[in-house]
């Protein structure tokens, strides 16, 4: 890659933990440091973040990463010359502006605690359920921030004290995390990017600016929203009492628009991330689509203030990896998600069996809060092994449900295969490391599944994006680069097309199973 010597940095700021990673000139890691942090569960289907220990894991992180990068003869002090950030996206924070003190505990975005909220707008409002897709490609659900923003307005008193005082602002973990680097209640920046703001239901796609009639008819004040700036931009400096006092802030992604950007993917060009959830993007240039099929318009990157738009098209699946940590910490069928693989290759097939983690409802393409999980097909025979492997063929079917429905809106507008006729998914994330899924991906989709080097893309596109914004990089650098594919790792279907279309169709019926099933007495 061309570029000066010197490093970027990277915050990686996920559903579970924190990550600083920093990357030299040609892309490499030179040092990271990780820490996870406290998952509250105060009722069921409630999820939620201390913003505090968030905060303080930033810290941690930042500062342990540069102290290895320092003791294996990397002057980062020296050379850093920005920082970017990506986030897990609609986590909702409301805070004081006055005492820098979160109002509440943050909502995360598999929270599902807003489904009357939703219930009551979708009888309310006069285009039900998709009032708002027209404006910010969203569906109402209790995915998106708006929804956890309006449950604390009716619901903390703090929060409507704050408020009504003109004291409290709102803003996903990427805004409580710049205005806390950049000053803080001394003068932090409120700001947010356009893919987190595209995730609130409250941006305007077209526009990138807050929608006025959407405020206007959720009662959600203008005032407590941050401002709207690029994914790629000088934000701001960080300010003293961070370990790293002056260093400019010039990225800010969602997760899966930053794995976007670091997977380069072009116009027709789709990746799937698997971490807690699965999120598979397709880039459908600058034309936002509507989907038909289940899935949401939303942005795929903007690298610049005056920079083109690229839109995308989303599939979000809510558990995925989290259903690897239920067998680990709920069930004890494992003592480390790593074991899964060996655990599940024990056995050929799931002997029937069949695992939808339908925990808090489903979303794309079915969207049915009423879903709860099941497990189907269970006999005398079935063992840990078969369920170990239900559990990975879940995560691989509910990707495929989403490829399906890509291929159903995007087909006809844009090829999505490459000159062999065939199309490929790049996958990311931690449990990509699993050769087992990957290859039951590809068997289960039918089409090839391709592995970067570099499984951790999120973290690398939140420094592409800062390091273009300080010209550390050139977009050809990125986009047109065939170094990063020449070792990547490809996974080729290896089942027969009847066994797929059978194993579909059982999929299928297992999913219908979960529906109508929130109501169940205890």
């Amino acid at each position: 890659m061309a570029g000066e010597n010197g490093f970027i940095g990277s915050i990686d700021q996920g559903t579970t933990s924190t990550r600083f990673i920093i990357y030299d000139h040609d892309a490499r890691a030179v040092a990271s440091h990780q820490v996870e942090f406290t998952q509250f569960y105060p009722e069921a289907g409630w999820v939620e973040h201390d913003p505090m220990e968030i905060l303080e894991s930033v810290k941690v992180c930042i500062a342990k990463a540069i102290d290895k990068a320092t003791a294996d003869g990397h002057n980062v002090d020296g050379g850093l010359k920005a920082i970017g950030l990506t986030d897990q996206r609609e986590t909702t924070v409301v805070w004081s502006k006055s005492t820098g003190l979160p109002l509440h505990k943050a909502i995360v975005w598999m929270d599902a605690r807003t489904s009357s909220i939703c219930r009551r707008l979708e009888k309310e409002l006069s285009g039900g359920r998709s009032h708002f897709v027209e404006s910010c490609g969203l569906p109402i659900s209790t995915y998106f921030s708006a929804m956890k923003l309006l449950w604390l307005m009716e619901n903390v008193d703090a929060v409507k004290d704050g408020i009504k005082k003109g004291d409290a602002i709102f803003g996903t973990i990427d805004t409580w995390l710049i205005w806390n680097m950049t000053g803080g209640s001394s003068g932090g920046l409120h700001v947010t990017d356009v893919t987190n703001a595209s995730r609130t239901m409250l941006m305007n796609l077209k526009s990138l600016s807050w929608d006025e009639d959407t405020l206007k008819t959720l009662g959600i004040p203008a005032e407590i929203l941050p401002k709207i700036v690029s994914n790629s931009e000088v934000i701001g400096e960080i300010c003293k009492g961070w370990p790293i006092p002056g260093i400019k802030i010039a990225g800010c992604l969602g997760d899966q628009h930053a794995a976007m950007l670091g997977q380069a993917c072009k116009k027709g060009e789709a990746k799937s991330t698997y971490g807690t959830g699965a999120f598979i993007l397709l880039n459908t240039g600058d034309v936002p689509i509507k989907s038909g099929h289940g899935l949401l318009t939303t942005l795929s990157y903007k690298l610049g203030p005056q920079a083109k738009t690229n839109y995308a098209l989303e599939g979000s699946i809510a558990i995925a990896g989290a259903a690897v940590q239920w067998l680990r910490d709920s069930l004890g069928i494992i003592k480390s998600a790593s074991e899964i693989e060996d655990l599940a290759a024990m056995v050929e097939s799931t002997g029937g069996v069949y695992f939808v983690p339908a925990f808090n409802g489903l979303f794309a393409p079915w969207w049915r809060e009423d879903a709860r999980g099941v497990c189907i097909g269970i006999t005398r025979f079935t063992n840990k092994s078969h369920i170990a492997r239900a559990v990975l063929e879940s995560m691989c079917f509910q990707v495929k449900d989403v490829l399906d429905s890509m291929n159903k809106d995007a087909g006809e507008k844009g090829s999505l295969d490459n000159e062999k006729g065939e199309f490929l998914l790049r996958v990311d994330g931690g449990a990509t490391a699993n050769n087992l899924l990957m290859q039951i991906q590809a068997d289960l989709m039918g089409t090839p599944v391709v592995r970067p080097v570099d499984i951790e893309t999120t973290a690398l596109g939140a420094a592409y994006a800062a390091g273009l914004a300080v010209g550390f990089w050139k977009e050809e650098d990125i986009f047109e680069s065939g170094e990063k594919s020449k070792n990547s790792k490809v996974f080729r279907p290896a089942m027969e097309e009847a066994t797929r279309k059978k194993k579909v169709e059982s999929w299928c019926k297992a999913v219908e199973r979960t529906f109508d099933l929130a109501d169940l007495s205890l």
